[in-house]
């Protein structure tokens, strides 16, 4: 009789439900200050953010890192005494990367705010790519305006400087910085970034890295070389789509009614034609970007967030080691 073999299936990554994932958080190292936290600065647009998720979801996520980072600084310290040198510590750089819509913007205002209220006084600080777009006018020149998010919009040179130069241990630093009223690079304005603990650098391009010949034709180094630990924000399309129509329909009634912002020119529109619209933006720049550029990097990171409906958590996903 011929024994019958079965073929296991591996993954790279350990996976958790919601429950199983909130369960970690029972036996605290600290009790997390919680009436500390103001959620109206922390949450997005359309995004409901409630105590429940910031300690089923993000204060096991805090430990966590709070684990990475004490073996950072554990590694730096017998590093120097192997060396025999007392040197700077460089910054913990956490990544965080996903889709347009996905709530980037709101995991990495938590994790901040949750990371400030660990034991130490730890300054972190945070850093969004949308400063290293290209200006519109050089957009415009380049003929790329309308791809503006995908790679190639991006001052790829300058965001690495700035990232080697925060982990070549310059203790101040500065950033672009970017306004989604004008939907431009600000040329007078800087972020001022001094002495950081953890510097968090939050976008859509962070996990990127070129495909097929364009990697061949010469070496590189990556955004992503610089992170000590990367997040990617996951949800599925049609949730993401959802979000950006509902995002757009609201920014309609409240931003674009300012007649400083870029998007003023559609705040007079029908709903009918907004729905449209916003589809349309959805359709011919957002997917194909999520799904030539975004998507594919999903699996380089190293703990993969699964929204459900609403924005909430429904899974966690963490790379082994």
């Amino acid at each position: 009789m011929t024994k019958k073999t079965y073929k296991a299936t591996y993954s790279p990554f350990r996976s958790f439900t919601r429950d199983e994932w909130s369960k970690l958080e029972e036996h605290p190292m600290f009790p997390f200050p919680i009436s500390e936290i103001d959620l109206n600065k922390l949450k997005g647009l359309n995004e409901p953010l409630t105590f429940e998720e910031i300690e089923e979801i993000y204060i096991p996520l805090v430990r966590l890192l709070q684990i990475h980072i004490t073996h950072y600084r554990n590694l730096h310290n017998e590093r120097d005494e192997f060396f025999n040198n007392s040197s700077y510590r460089v910054p913990y750089i956490i990544g965080i990367a996903g889709s347009v819509a996905a709530g980037k913007s709101t995991t990495a205002r938590v994790l901040q705010k949750l990371l400030s209220l660990t034991p130490g006084n730890l300054n972190v600080e945070l850093v969004t790519t949308d400063g290293f777009l290209y200006s519109n006018a050089e957009l415009t020149r380049r003929g790329i305006f309308n791809r503006k998010g995908f790679p190639e919009s991006y001052d790829a040179k300058q965001l690495i400087a700035f990232l080697s130069a925060a982990k070549s241990g310059r203790q101040e630093l500065t950033a672009p910085v970017y306004s989604h009223l004008y939907y431009d690079v600000m040329p007078d304005e800087r972020q001022e970034i001094e002495y950081p603990d953890i510097l968090i650098v939050e976008g859509i391009n962070v996990l990127q890295v070129p495909r097929g010949s364009e990697s061949k034709r010469k070496k590189r180094v990556f955004v992503s070389d610089f992170f000590d630990f990367s997040i990617y924000v996951d949800a599925s399309q049609k949730d993401l789509r959802q979000w950006f129509v509902e995002r757009f329909l609201t920014l309609q009634k409240t931003a674009f009614l300012n007649p400083e912002s870029y998007f003023h020119q559609y705040a007079e529109l029908s709903k009918e034609q907004s729905m449209e619209f916003a589809n349309q933006v959805w359709d011919t720049i957002n997917l194909p970007n999520l799904e030539q550029n975004i998507l594919p990097t999903r699996f380089r990171a190293d703990l993969i967030l699964e929204k459900g409906e609403c924005h909430f958590v429904r899974g966690v996903r963490i790379r082994k080691i």
